[in-house]
């Protein structure tokens, strides 16, 4: 069963079971350097645990610390769009409105700091300077729902996938090795494409150049050739 945030002041989560990082530490850390009273309390989430659902109350906002989250909306024909994957430092939860959007669930063992919503608010109307790095946030969530845009008009399934590698390793520092902690089911329903499309396109770009696995997930991109699938 997934574990879902209450309104109240605590996540559901912390009741409900020994919460792993917090009994092992008492770790708490602060959102923002300038802002010491705003406090995240350090929680665990095992691999597709649901965090919160979508049409539940927005009263907590997540950091990821280590691992991934995905997000994601059930369509009226039952199929599932990712909305976006939250990798390490990625701030989710944030939302506009008081219930959430999306479902948010971690891809593999992940922790998170938990923020409560509402002192951050009230932080944003006292701080010119948290105001401004919540806008940061806001603008780069809108960025991210414009680069989906972006990546399910491509024409190609190519296209799609060369794109969406360049746009991760960018996020893990464009080092063109790392591991993908989503599945190709996950990069499939990112991408609007079929799984046996997605592990099709996989071995073409393999065949031509464009990247390299090496067991389990991990790849090695060559960004060039991947640069150049998107932009032909």
């Amino acid at each position: 069963m997934g574990i879902k945030a209450t309104p109240r002041s605590t996540p559901a989560a912390a009741r409900s079971r020994t919460p792993r990082s917090i009994h092992a530490s008492g770790h708490r850390t602060g959102l923002f350097a300038d802002c010491p009273d705003l406090i995240g309390t350090p929680f665990s989430y095992a691999r597709e645990e649901e965090i919160y659902g979508e049409g539940e109350e927005a009263e907590f906002v997540y950091r990821v610390v280590e691992g991934a989250v995905r997000s994601h909306k059930v369509l009226s024909d039952g199929r599932r769009q990712i909305t976006g994957f939250h990798l390490a430092g990625s701030l989710f939860g944030f939302e506009q409105g008081e219930v959430h959007w999306h479902t948010a669930e971690a891809l593999s063992d992940t922790r998170v700091l938990i923020f409560q919503r509402r002192p951050i608010e009230r932080a944003a109307t006292r701080s010119a300077e948290v105001a401004c790095q919540l806008w940061s946030m806001a603008t780069a969530n809108l960025r991210d729902a414009q680069d989906l845009t972006l990546l399910l008009g491509r024409r190609s399934a190519q296209e799609r996938l060369a794109a969406f590698l360049i746009e991760v390793d960018g996020r893990f520092g464009r080092t063109g090795t790392f591991a993908l902690p989503m599945t190709r089911r996950d990069i499939a329903d990112y991408l609007g494409l079929t799984i046996e499309t997605v592990s099709r396109t996989f071995s073409q770009l393999e065949e031509e150049g464009a990247l390299r696995r090496a067991g389990g997930r991990r790849i090695t991109l060559h960004r060039a050739r991947l640069r150049h699938v998107v932009e032909t």
